[in-house]
């Protein structure tokens, strides 16, 4: 990195126990984590169907963190005005998914909320060039989105690494993050790489190691990246 930066830590509550869901949001913040990532699946962008706004309103209720809700899904621009409702701090959507990138983006910041793009693996960062500078978030996926409890890939590393330079070049506050397979093993790499948020899920919500644990490996692996 050209220069230190404070990682922050975006847990995934995908992977956590829906069962005891409150409970869990609370432990989150109680650990310093600094978002609580929403993944949002509609079963036809991505194979599996998770969640909904109900579901951003119940965590809403639990923690004062902000909610950075993924929207990984088709016909976004009709579902954002529900999850803004809901309590959703951030909102991103996805290059592949929205014809009308500028338009959604501009769509969830007239509603209040900061406003993200997210590329798959196999899209070059390039696609975010024209939209970068309307962004409050860019967000690189480092596995097919879909499942939680993926291997990371390698080749999401340099993708980091040039919108690092060109966020930086064209003096821009934008977080970029970081979602899938990041793990205290890999994510002073991806610290490294240029990251400003790394989401993790299995990583943070598992029956090895406590969440407070679990955040505070990532962050001191970030950290020494």
């Amino acid at each position: 990195m050209a220069e230190a930066r404070r990682v922050k830590i975006a847990p995934s509550i995908l992977s956590a126990d829906f069962a005891r869901l409150g409970e869990v949001v609370r432990e989150t913040e109680q650990a310093g984590a600094d978002y609580i990532h929403v993944d949002v699946m509609d079963g036809r962008f991505v194979p599996n169907l998770t969640i909904g706004p109900i579901v951003v309103d119940a965590v809403r209720a639990h923690t004062s963190l902000p909610l950075d809700v993924h929207l990984m899904v088709v016909e976004a621009e009709r579902l954002i005005p529900d999850f803004v409702s809901a309590g959703a701090d951030r909102i991103t959507v996805h290059q592949e998914a929205a014809p009308h990138l500028h338009r959604a983006v501009h769509q969830i910041k007239e509603l209040g909320a900061s406003a993200g793009a997210a590329i798959n693996p196999a899209t070059p960062d390039a696609a975010l060039a024209e939209i970068l500078p309307d962004l409050d978030l860019a967000l690189v996926m480092s596995v097919n989105p879909g499942f939680g409890g993926q291997q990371f890939i390698q080749s999401a590393l340099p993708k980091i690494d040039r919108l690092r330079a060109a966020i930086d070049r064209l003096g821009l506050a934008v977080e970029l993050e970081v979602d899938g397979g990041v793990k205290p093993e890999n994510a002073g790499r991806v610290a490294g790489a240029g990251a400003s948020v790394i989401v993790a899920g299995s990583a943070v919500y598992n029956d090895r190691v406590s969440v407070a644990e679990a955040v505070a490996a990532l962050r001191a692996a970030a950290d020494a990246g």
